[in-house]
């Protein structure tokens, strides 16, 4: 976390809150998460440096820039055209190379490169997207936040083997209750 530098991921009238536990408002009436939260979600995914990610909501970059840091590939999602713009600039100049940002609808996660050894989502669906864990390899973790008014950080991971109707196995465990913007499908 201390080698991505959050200043250079908030609004100018932010910098003097950029280290703080807080979230900050960005473009696109959307936020920067907390750097505790950050925190949280990543470590939870227990990332190696051969990791592949999905992380759904690219928002500013920031969370985008910490995954980068500690696996091998990240696929971001955004469905928003300006952030989807800003932050691929923001991350094209810091060097960043094994990111990859496309807009598009993050309930339908990025099928072509699945599947995924991790999944982050950065906004809160009302449910978990089936199509999400479809791409989620077998044995892999993916940190969601779920709920619309009152939201759960959800760890899933998924069986490495299936049941005798060919089902995946999930174990999902509740981590805390957090806030997140509700995730959009197709309103952008």
């Amino acid at each position: 976390m201390r080698k991505v530098e959050r200043h250079l991921f908030v609004k100018p009238q932010y910098l003097n809150v950029a280290y703080q536990d807080g979230a900050l408002p960005i473009d696109c009436d959307q936020t920067i998460s907390q750097p505790y939260i950050v925190a949280l979600m990543t470590d939870l995914l227990e990332l190696t440096p051969t990791s592949k990610v999905l992380e759904i909501g690219t928002g500013c970059g920031y969370q985008t820039a910490i995954l980068a840091e500690l696996a091998r590939d990240v696929y971001s999602v955004e469905i928003i055209s300006g952030l989807v713009k800003s932050a691929k600039a923001r991350l094209e100049t810091l060097n960043y190379r094994n990111i990859h940002l496309k807009k598009g609808d993050g309930y339908y996660g990025w099928r072509e490169h699945a599947p995924y050894d991790a999944v982050l989502v950065a906004a809160a669906p009302t449910d978990v997207p089936e199509r999400l864990i479809q791409q989620l390899r077998p044995g892999g973790r993916m940190v969601i936040p779920v709920g619309g008014s009152e939201q759960n950080l959800l760890l899933i991971q998924k069986g490495l083997q299936t049941d005798e109707n060919s089902i995946q196995s999930l174990e999902t465990t509740e981590i805390i209750r957090v806030r997140f913007v509700p995730m959009t499908s197709g309103l952008n």
